[in-house]
Parts: structure tokens; C-alpha cells; sequence
């Protein structure tokens, strides 16, 4: 049997969006699926969702009951995926900002990798359209989770990532305490502390066009403080 790949998109009222990047998404390779997580969202994603899945078997959608976080979303999606034979599981956001024509190269990092990361700023810096405060903060947030927790990526809160089925499997997913953007450095700095071999692939960042940043005050506090606390876990041996 082939192997088939997942990427899990979450949604919360992102109808603008979806028409568009699904497809997109399933053109770049035959095995890939596309899991929409949405959390009822008010303009009727989820409901549109729904109707692409219904015309296409390679479509899902897993429905919450409200907006719990992107963290939670992805772990929901996650945990789809190892319940189903999905060797590989992507995780990208809906806008755009993710361009799907940088998935065959994560693809093709996999071979040699156990996760895969598409970088900001692997090659310098790769993003286009932030405003220079929000570019900054980006900057200054993963060159200080390096500092505090010696995870060794250019670009660790990013969100566009790919995930052999064994990592998901080694990390208790329960345990996962984050929610938001620091979400995506506890999830590879748990998989870098088990000894898997993490990967960055150069990408293009894009601040989305259609559609409401998700980026809040309470995102960054946690960010702040997540990385201390996995420092301190890591130091006591409780990670």
C-alpha cells in the first residue's frame, strides 16, 4: 500500500481562504490529504469545509465545538492522523502565508529527517509584507528561544512543518502545554530532546490578505514564558 501524507490545516473563519488553499495544497503531490480543523467558526468555514469534502475523498474535516487554540487544534489533527495510516503530517495555516508550492521540498527533507521546519530565515530573512514592528518581534522571539533553550533552529516558531508519524508517537501529547505560537517550539524542542533529527528548509514567508492575524498579547506572554519553563522541566529531568 502507497504511503499517504496529511497536512492539517486549522481554521477559525477562514472562508475566504479555503476555496483556494486546499486544492493548491493537494496539487503538489498525489498522496497528500488535507484534514480542515475548524473551531465554528462564525462565517461558515466549517460548513464549507463540509462541501469539499463531500466532492473529494481526499478532503476531511474535524469539527470543535469553539476556538480553543491553535495549539489544541493541531494536536486534535494530530491525533486524527495517527489513528489513520498517515506516514507523514504536515501542518500549515490557511492564509497563504504557507505557500503550498514549498510542501515537495519539506517532502523531500523527510527523506533524511525525522522534522522538517520551512524556515523564515534560514537564508537570511524571507518574509514579505509585515510591518517592520512585527518582523522584529518575530526575529528577536526565536533568537531569544534559542538563547534559553539551545534548540538549534534559525526559526523555531514558525509554522509550516512536517512530521514523521514516530515523532508524534514518541511525544505525549497530553503533556503539551502550550497553545499558541509557543506551541511550535515546545513541539520541536520535545522532538529534538528525544534525539530525532530536525531539519530547516529556506521558505517565503507571506503576511496573509485576506482575513485577521490570530497574534495577541496573551500569544506572546506565553511565549515568553514557555521556553523558561521547558528549560526548567529539562534541568529537573520531568521533560
Amino acid at each position: 500500500m502507497a504511503e499517504r501524507y496529511l497536512v492539517v490545516i486549522p481554521t477559525y473563519n477562514e472562508r475566504a481562504n479555503l476555496p483556494q488553499i486546499v486544492p493548491a495544497v493537494l496539487a503538489q503531490d498525489p498522496r497528500l490529504d488535507v484534514l480542515v480543523v475548524d473551531d465554528n467558526s462564525p462565517d461558515g468555514t466549517g460548513a464549507l469545509a463540509d462541501g469539499m469534502a463531500a466532492a473529494d475523498p481526499r478532503v476531511h474535516v474535524l469539527h470543535r465545538t469553539a476556538k480553543q487554540g491553535l495549539g489544541k487544534a493541531y494536536i486534535a489533527g494530530f491525533r486524527w492522523a495517527l489513528a489513520r495510516e498517515y506516514e507523514l503530517v504536515l501542518e500549515m495555516d490557511a492564509d497563504f502565508s504557507h505557500d503550498p508550492k514549498f510542501i515537495p521540498q519539506l517532502l523531500a527533507a523527510a527523506a533524511d529527517a525525522d522534522l522538517v521546519l520551512g524556515s523564515r530565515y534560514k537564508q537570511g530573512v524571507n518574509v514579505i509584507n509585515w510591518p517592520i514592528s512585527r518582523l522584529l518581534l518575530s526575529i528577536g522571539a526565536n533568537q531569544y528561544a534559542r538563547a534559553v533553550t539551545g534548540l538549534p533552529l534559525t526559526d523555531s516558531t514558525g509554522g509550516f512543518k512536517c512530521f514523521h508519524r514516530r515523532v508524534l508517537e514518541a511525544i505525549d501529547l497530553e503533556r503539551v502545554k502550550s497553545n499558541g505560537y509557543a506551541f511550535q517550539i515546545e513541539m520541536s524542542y520535545r522532538a529534538w530532546r528525544k534525539g530525532f533529527r530536525l531539519v530547516e528548509v529556506p521558505i517565503v514567508f507571506t503576511d496573509r490578505v485576506e482575513g485577521q492575524s490570530k497574534m495577541s498579547k496573551r500569544i506572546v506572554r506565553e511565549a515568553i514564558w514557555m521556553v523558561w519553563w521547558l528549560r526548567l522541566r529539562r534541568i529537573a529531568g520531568k521533560l
